[in-house]
């Protein structure tokens, strides 16, 4: 090596193996990222991995798809990156991990955005047209932003619930359906919206107060004589009433019964408004309310009254509602609130329903005035035609003047609303397909599953890994209490029920099954747009098609998304299956998804297979600022992912996700950002470092057989071994958060304030093919090439940009974990001591050099007494103590205790590798060099044994 010559001084710094490599200190994230992501795309990458894994064992991650509508918010973001990170994870293990994306296409939202554009009064073909149209727009735009991420997928066949395949396949799984015994068709109250005009599913209900307005409303005794007769009286003195209670003013046109609670007290009132029935713990309570005094004149259980009359608040009002409501028994009727007498209005209420059916009641008989769109029919009698909110007061005064409202009042209430318009809605009876959860007899079943729904999907729900754990409770909960599943939607942009109705008995078509199947065809080449416009005769014939009525009924949006895996997993995406079973390994979704996707995918799984469509399932939590409030476009709170990755780059995003426990909800705002970007400038510094000190190091050529290797390097791969063996044991369980604040850690403690700081001196002084520096570097390169693949699930970018540098040509994804063999417990432990002598050594110095004793740790000389163990321990490193204590000298004493003393060092200070040693200037040609670094210049070069 030449010396440079600078004033007549020597200066030795080209003689120093100084680290250098085109790796940038600066990621430059948001500029360069999007050419690395067209090279994937260009490249194939994704269809790269699979031909490196083709006949490897296979990791299925199913993707819930998106819905395809509006810009992708940073709520997708967090479920596309944890999905990446999975799969990314498994492929690094060895695994064919393959991702499917998809994306939800019918539905109301589309339907929606297009009368918002276009207008109501589109026809069905319009509305199918435009929807697709949409639909196909609103896919191009999420993809890229999900591909910006650096999501690794099929992106190029992609499946969609709107492709023909899928709309086909569908058909034939709800003929599957049907042929286990599960579908029927039933007058039933289901949950409707009216600005959706149609049924909701379950799914599709989330809980918001609702102001109300309560009434105590008298219902007058037909027959005087037989209420008194029950109550054990010769006779009534006046008019009597049962009073019931309701929050529900709208239902009370539409009453049909009363129901009371047979094991319940029910009391016989006199007071100045008349008789009142009422239940006997409620009567104090009643008559504070209705500021009235009261005398209670019987007591008799609610069994007694059962099968009584009485007329309609508005009997005498209008000749409309000129009938009776007969009272039934029922224990629904509590006396937890209200006067113990529940009015029943049976097209409006579950319970209501179940009663009054149960009771005798005809479908045809049961009242239905209340529209789709929220109006009463128009030629309902005094409330036609207007809508039903509005016409509570209407109602209220009604009652009021006909004598019959006792009191009213406003509350606020829990009450269902719409999760997509946020709007009120109403139990609405309506002829719908269901499918039933529990025994009873289906349509055209033809092999009849051995067990009911419900108890096939609780048995599934037994045999499913969750992460976390308390989804299981959910999802069981959820399923164990969830009525029949109402699968119709009165809607246009669907997959149609292809059904033909008999237009007098109602019943379906002898041939349904062929249909369905004539159907499925149909859809497999046009689409469901070709079963639209096919006609009843084209499918029935001349003979049948007067008869029949085509049904325009679609399949609800839960159906589409929960029969996915029937389609993708066995039919769409031929090599996305196990041989064992059609089961995907994980589903991944927003916790909110018990309720959604992960339910109707049960249900329908069971339906069809008898088990469930998934082996786990993992829920992450919404994302919310930093005081724990939901990121919203109305709060202004939310972080978008397109401005992050113009600002700081998608890599940061990512590194924010694999960073935050995403089992609760994921706090982001800027400042949190902020503090990411810091930890990701640590990890790629510490990269930096290692890839510049290893650019002249060729593992071919250069490498030192790991039995040969220096103590401490063999140390720092025992080390790296150990740590990796935690890092693939959070990867097993999908934990990504412990990885990252561990790798921080490995980053600052394990190598930058220990191994890299005792390694600067070696690799920086000795010869540059010495054998000390070769083994520093073989251990470095063992150690980069394991920190790559640790950290590529999630920093994707910056692993694939350093591979680059320091791999094979290939993709890091194509690479497995590298095999550090297994950690030498015994090395571990040796180490873990000298590192606790050391950082006491340190604190020390650190005191010494606050006073102003030494200017750097090399000035000093510290001498150690110890105890007879780690004297032993710091005695077996010889020489090279020193240099890990990074001190210029170390003397060993014998002692009880561990005790440091440090002292400046009086020797000179070499100009080269800046240790205070007294053979400085010991050769007259290089009056500023310590003996060991002339000798690692111009001799035989220093011995270094341990460090």
């Amino acid at each position: 090596m030449a010396d440079n010559k600078t004033d007549g001084a020597t200066d030795y710094r080209a003689t120093l193996n100084l680290p250098d490599t085109p790796f940038p200190m600066r990621g430059d994230l948001p500029k360069r990222e999007p050419g690395w992501v067209k090279e994937w795309n260009e490249e194939g990458l994704y269809q790269r991995l699979r031909d490196a894994r083709h006949g490897a064992p296979k990791f299925i991650l199913h993707d819930g798809p998106p819905y395809a509508n509006g810009q992708i918010h940073m709520g997708h973001a967090v479920n596309k990156i944890l999905k990446d990170m999975i799969t990314k994870a498994r492929q690094l293990e060895g695994f064919d991990a393959l991702y499917v994306p998809g994306w939800d296409c019918h539905g109301l939202p589309i339907e929606n955005a297009i009368e918002k554009k276009y207008g109501r009064n589109l026809s069905r073909d319009e509305m199918q047209a435009k929807s697709r149209a949409y639909a196909t727009e609103q896919i191009a735009q999420q993809m890229a932003d999900f591909q910006r991420l650096g999501v690794l997928g099929e992106w190029e066949h992609p499946y969609k619930t709107m492709d023909f395949a899928n709309e086909a396949g569908e058909i034939r799984a709800f003929k599957r359906v049907i042929e286990r015994g599960f579908v029927y068709r039933g007058l039933k109250p289901v949950y409707w919206c009216f600005d959706c005009g149609s049924s909701l599913a379950e799914f599709e209900i989330e809980y918001a107060d609702k102001k109300s307005q309560t009434l105590d409303v008298a219902f007058k005794a037909h027959d005087p004589v037989k209420l008194a007769a029950a109550f054990g009286l010769p006779g009534l003195h006046k008019d009597a009433f049962a009073v019931i209670w309701t929050t529900t003013a709208w239902t009370i046109p539409a009453n049909q019964a009363i129901n009371l609670n047979p094991e319940l007290d029910y009391a016989l009132v006199d007071t100045e408004r008349g008789l009142l029935v009422l239940a006997a713990s409620l009567v104090e309570m009643c008559m504070n309310r209705y500021a009235l005094d009261g005398k209670v004149l019987a007591t008799v259980k609610g069994e007694r009254l059962g099968g009584l009359e009485f007329e309609h608040p508005l009997y005498d009002v209008d000749a409309g509602f000129r009938r009776l409501s007969p009272v039934y028994l029922a224990d629904y009727a509590t006396a937890d609130d209200g006067t113990g007498l529940v009015h029943s209005s049976p097209a409006y209420g579950v319970d209501d329903f179940n009663s009054c059916v149960a009771h005798g009641l005809s479908y045809d008989d049961i009242l239905n005035p209340v529209q789709g769109n929220g109006s009463y029919a128009p030629d309902f009698p005094l409330f036609g035609g207007q809508n039903i909110w509005k016409a509570v007061p209407v109602i209220i005064q009604a009652l009021r003047d006909a004598g019959r409202l006792l009191t009213t009042e406003v509350i606020s209430h829990s009450y269902p609303h719409c999760w997509r318009h946020k709007t009120p809605v109403i139990y609405r009876a309506a002829a719908q397909w269901f499918i039933r959860m529990d025994e009873g007899e289906g349509v055209f079943t033809k092999d009849k599953a051995p067990q009911t729904l419900r108890q096939t999907a609780l048995a599934a729900i037994e045999q499913t890994s969750f992460y976390p754990e308390n989804g299981k409770a959910r999802l069981h909960d959820m399923i164990a209490n969830r009525p029949d599943w109402c699968i119709s939607r009165q809607r246009s942009w669907g997959v149609p029920i292809p059904f033909f109705l008999h237009k007098d008995s109602g019943e379906l078509h002898p041939r349904t099954m062929e249909i369905l199947d004539q159907a499925a065809a149909i859809v497999e080449q046009g689409g469901i747009e070709a079963w639209s416009r096919v006609t009843t005769e084209e499918i029935l014939g001349a003979a049948d098609a007067p008869h029949y009525t085509k049904s325009t009924d679609i399949l609800e949006v839960w159906f589409d998304s929960g029969s996915t895996f029937w389609h993708v997993l066995r039919g769409t995406h031929p090599n996305v299956h196990h041989e064992t079973g059609p089961e995907a390994d994980l589903y991944l979704e927003g916790h909110d998804q018990h309720r959604g996707w992960f339910h109707s995918s049960l249900l329908l799984a069971s339906a069809l297979e008898g088990r469930a469509p998934y082996r786990g399932l993992l829920t992450h939590g919404f994302t919310v600022d930093s005081q724990g409030r939901k990121m919203s476009k109305s709060l202004g709170n939310g972080i978008d992912p397109q401005e992050v990755n113009k600002k700081l780059g998608a890599e940061i995003t990512r590194l924010w996700v694999a960073a935050s426990d995403y089992s609760g909800d994921i706090a982001g705002d800027d400042k949190i950002l902020a503090r990411v970007v810091d930890a990701y400038r640590r990890i790629r510094n510490t990269l930096r470092f290692l890839l510049a000190n290893t650019s002249d190091f060729d593992i071919r050529k250069d490498a030192v057989p790991l039995g040969e290797l220096l103590e401490i390097d063999r140390y720092a791969l025992s080390r790296a071994a150990q740590f990796q063996a935690e890092i693939l044991a959070h990867y097993k369980v999908y934990e990504f958060h412990p990885v990252v604040a561990k790798l921080q850690v490995y980053c600052s403690e394990d190598l930058g304030a220990f191994y890299l700081d005792v390694l600067k001196d070696r690799l920086y002084t000795t010869a540059p093919g010495s054998l000390a520096r070769r083994s520093a570097q073989t251990a470095l390169w063992h150690i980069t090439q394991a920190m790559l693949r640790w950290m590529a699930p999630f920093l994707s970018f910056t692993a694939e940009e350093a591979w680059k540098f320091c791999g094979d040509g290939q993709s890091i994804f194509v690479q497995t974990y590298s095999d550090l063999g297994t950690p030498d417990a015994a090395l571990l432990a040796r180490w873990t001591r000298i590192r606790e002598i050391r950082d006491a050594v340190n604190k020390e110095i650190e005191t010494v050099r606050t006073a102003g004793q030494v200017g750097s740790s090399l000035q000093a000389n510290v001498t150690i007494t110890a105890p007879a163990d780690d004297h032993a321990l710091l005695a077996a490193l010889g020489d090279d103590l020193k240099f890990v204590l990074i001190a210029s000298a170390v003397a060993l004493a014998a002692g009880d205790a561990l005790a440091i003393q440090v002292n400046p060092s009086s020797a000179a200070k070499c100009e080269r590798c800046w240790h205070w040693r007294e053979d400085v200037g010991h050769d007259s040609a290089h009056p500023g060099l310590c003996g060991r670094c002339t000798s690692n210049l111009y001799g035989a070069g220093e011995q270094r044994i341990v460090a």
